[in-house]
């Protein structure tokens, strides 16, 4: 973080500091929401090779960009409040989560397969609902939409940063309050319930934890699938333990340094000539292909 405010700094301090500043703050906002995520949902699910990408957070997030730019138009869409759209967007992607998460996982089959399955279906059908929405877009609008729909952690608007964080720090009081119980939901849900969980109650919670922070970190700088799935292994691997008051805080100092350092790098080093979502994207994705292959060994 030092390195970010400092590093290469030039002119007045008065401008630099404010302006670096809102940066980092989105971008420590980012890494908690998605190290948070990311690790309560493997909690949940009892599986290290799941992120909440699989319910089709991102898919949703493109089938919502792609209907505005459809409906209202890149020049419309310009004089809509940023704070609305970004309050619109999350309340949607939360709603649907925590709907589909009740529908399938509390329900009498309590199957997790069915949610990830189901998760992945809706992931397709919100992917091909934008496919067929943007051939028929105007080619300048679509390369607009283009640009919108590409993840981008140079670009966090800094409009939205009071309110994600007052949403972040909600969420991670919600959290603190269910660390407890967490470390018990890790043995299952039989276990759970012998030990005094109310399972229904804190799942529901928990679920609507990561759906907030998934939507927030979503709306904040767009789609990322891998980088959740990157960090929490990085952070179990540097604990060596699965109790969640080493493995949250682990994997949030790891997705910080990730994205502060990594923009750090890009910006004094590249000078922008590439992009850390890139970047990020790819070590997340050999790191997916290497879990699976580890797990079919076993």
């Amino acid at each position: 973080m030092a390195a970010f405010m400092t590093v290469g700094a030039r002119g007045n301090w008065d401008f630099v500091l404010p302006f670096r500043g809102g940066k980092l703050l989105g971008l420590v906002l980012v890494a908690y929401a998605v190290a948070t995520a990311t690790v309560l949902f493997q909690t949940v699910t009892q599986n290290r090779i799941l992120t909440p990408a699989v319910m089709g957070f991102d898919s949703l997030y493109v089938a919502l960009q792609t209907a505005l730019v459809f409906f209202l138009g890149t020049r419309d869409l310009a004089n809509v409040d940023i704070r609305l759209r970004f309050v619109l967007e999350t309340v949607l992607m939360v709603a649907m989560s925590m709907a589909l998460f009740h529908w399938l996982f509390l329900s009498r089959q309590r199957s997790l397969h069915l949610v990830v399955l189901a998760g992945l279906v809706f992931g397709v059908f919100f992917r091909s609902l934008s496919h067929m929405m943007q051939r028929i877009l105007d080619p300048n609008e679509f390369i607009a939409l283009q640009d919108m729909l590409f993840a981008s952690f140079n670009a966090i608007d800094r409009q939205l940063l009071a309110v994600s964080a007052v949403i972040v720090l909600v969420t991670a009081w919600v959290s603190r309050r269910l660390l407890a119980k967490l470390d018990v939901l890790m043995l299952g849900r039989d276990a759970a319930i012998n030990l005094g969980i109310d399972y229904r109650s804190v799942v529901m919670m928990l679920f609507a934890v990561i759906a907030v922070l998934v939507s927030v970190s979503t709306a904040l700088v767009g789609p990322v699938t891998f980088f959740g799935l990157l960090v929490a292994s990085l952070a179990y691997q540097a604990v060596g333990t699965d109790r969640h008051k080493y493995t949250l805080p682990a994997a949030t100092l790891v997705a910080v340094i990730a994205l502060v350092g990594g923009q750090t790098v890009m910006e004094r080093v590249f000078g922008f000539d590439t992009a850390l979502s890139v970047i990020i994207e790819f070590t997340g994705g050999l790191a997916f292909m290497l879990l699976l292959y580890r797990n079919l060994k076993r």
